[in-house]
This record gives structure tokens, C-alpha cells and sequence, in this order.
């Protein structure tokens, strides 16, 4: 795993990202996997990543918020049927 992890520093160290951005992607990814791992499971997963509940959960909002704004922006204008 260690090796791993160095290779993966080397490349972010050759593309030039900064460590701020590596520590924010690290816990998104690894935040969503615990969760998916636990199925959605908050508890468990907060239990697991030795976090408060609601820590956890203004977390994954916050990831949400950064998912919808990157991916699927909301519509400027709203049609009626």
C-alpha cells in the first residue's frame, strides 16, 4: 500500500497539485467510500472514521453541494407544464 500511496504523491507532485486540494480529495473519496461501504449507513460510517454523526453529515452535504455545482448545474429557467 505504501507503494502505492508514494506513486500516487509522485504524480500529484508532477502535475502540481497543492496539498490543500490532495487532503480535500483524499477525505471526499475516502468519506464516500466508507459511507457506500456501510450503505449509507451515517452511524456506522462516522462510527468507523472516528467522527461525531453530524460532522459527518455537514460533510456529505458540503460534498453534495460541490457535486451538483461541478456536475449538474441547476436550470436558470424553469419550464411550467
Amino acid at each position: 500500500m505504501r507503494d502505492k500511496l508514494e506513486g500516487l504523491i509522485d504524480e500529484m507532485i508532477e502535475r502540481g497539485i497543492l496539498f490543500e486540494d490532495a487532503l480535500a480529495e483524499f477525505e471526499k473519496v475516502f468519506i464516500l467510500k466508507v459511507l457506500a461501504y456501510h450503505r449509507g449507513n451515517i452511524s456506522k460510517a462516522s462510527e468507523q472514521l472516528g467522527v461525531h454523526r453530524n460532522t459527518l453529515s455537514k460533510r456529505i452535504e458540503k460534498y453534495n453541494k460541490q457535486f451538483l455545482s461541478e456536475n449538474q448545474p441547476l436550470p436558470t429557467t424553469i419550464k411550467k407544464t
